[in-house]
């Protein structure tokens, strides 16, 4: 988890500086700016700036719905109602800004959020740290046996011990390459004199995907919280969710009552086809209805059941 002497000085510069603003700001998260949220072996989460609160989701709506609704709607309430009912533009005016510290293969899986701001480490003007993320013992399984992109049973004994040692062997061997192909160490000192050394961007494509990247990400919270329906969800996979819970752990510091909405009506709840409906319509009177009957697949009948608690 740790910062490059050049990031450790840039958070104690910021953690020095005092500015006086007239804009709303969260204590609850302004205890939390420049903290690493540790995440995995080597990883971390930080909040660098944001914008908003609570009050500005509400504000924004309000705008929206006219003068006069400030009486007949407290903010919870109507930040329930926005989330509930799917508003998006209030919770657009929030943004938040964090530095992320994460294996290579999670940044890939992350990236695919296409609606937030990416700068990301170069490896093509830096080296990169000789930091590899390798799974604790009980992150390790087998490939599920009903879940093409899902985990199965956990590995043991001799197993377990063998990927572990084929992890780090091949990190180290890889990285150990890739230095000497650059011919330059981590502290930017040449290895060889004699020697040119491959550039930088070449040498990269030699790394194995656990290696540490970094990134600075910005998102609203609307499009947060679509990533964080996804990601802090149970199915999602792990390494991806624990970044997912830490942010989701910044967001109730910053705005709790909309991070509240979002866990009631997002993230704990499901979402039900008009066919899914009339079956459960089916069974509050009394009925027991089949999967060809309502029309449903055999997967979809398997999800239901299970939402309901029925075998």
């Amino acid at each position: 988890m740790a910062l490059t002497e050049r990031q450790q000085a840039e958070l104690a510069e910021a953690r020095a500086q005092r500015h006086e603003t007239r804009r709303p700001t969260v204590p609850a998260l302004e205890a939390m700016l420049f903290e690493a949220l540790p995440v995995l072996d080597h990883g971390f989460v930080r909040v660098v700036d944001y914008m908003g609160d609570d009050a500005a989701v509400v504000q924004a709506a309000r705008v929206s719905y006219g003068r006069g609704t400030r009486a007949a709607n407290e903010d919870r309430g109507l930040i329930r109602y926005l989330m509930r009912h799917r508003h998006s533009t209030p919770f657009e005016m929030c943004e938040i800004k964090l530095h992320v510290k994460l294996p290579i293969f999670v940044a890939r899986q992350w990236i695919r959020h296409r609606m937030a701001n990416v700068n990301e480490y170069s490896a093509r003007y830096s080296v990169l740290d000789r930091e590899f993320y390798i799974p604790e013992r009980g992150a390790l399984a087998a490939q599920s046996a009903s879940n093409r992109q899902g985990r199965g049973d956990i590995l043991g004994g001799e197993e377990a011990e063998r990927v572990l040692a084929l992890l780090r062997e091949d990190a180290g061997r890889n990285y150990d390459h890739y230095i000497e192909m650059l011919n330059e160490g981590e502290d930017g000192q040449v290895l060889d004199p004699a020697r040119q050394g491959l550039t930088r961007e070449l040498a990269r494509m030699n790394l194995t995907l656990n290696a540490y990247t970094q990134w600075y990400w910005k998102a609203d919270l609307h499009n947060l919280f679509h990533f964080l329906s996804l990601r802090a969800d149970a199915h999602a996979q792990y390494e991806i969710r624990v970044y997912a819970e830490a942010i989701l752990r910044a967001v109730e510091a910053w705005v709790p009552l909309c991070a509240e909405a979002f866990r009631d009506y997002r993230l704990g709840a499901v979402t039900l086809s008009s066919r899914m409906l009339e079956v459960v319509r089916a069974m509050l009177d009394g009925q027991e209805p089949t999967a060809e009957a309502a029309g449903l697949s055999k997967r979809e009948w398997r999800e239901l059941m299970a939402v309901l608690g029925r075998a």
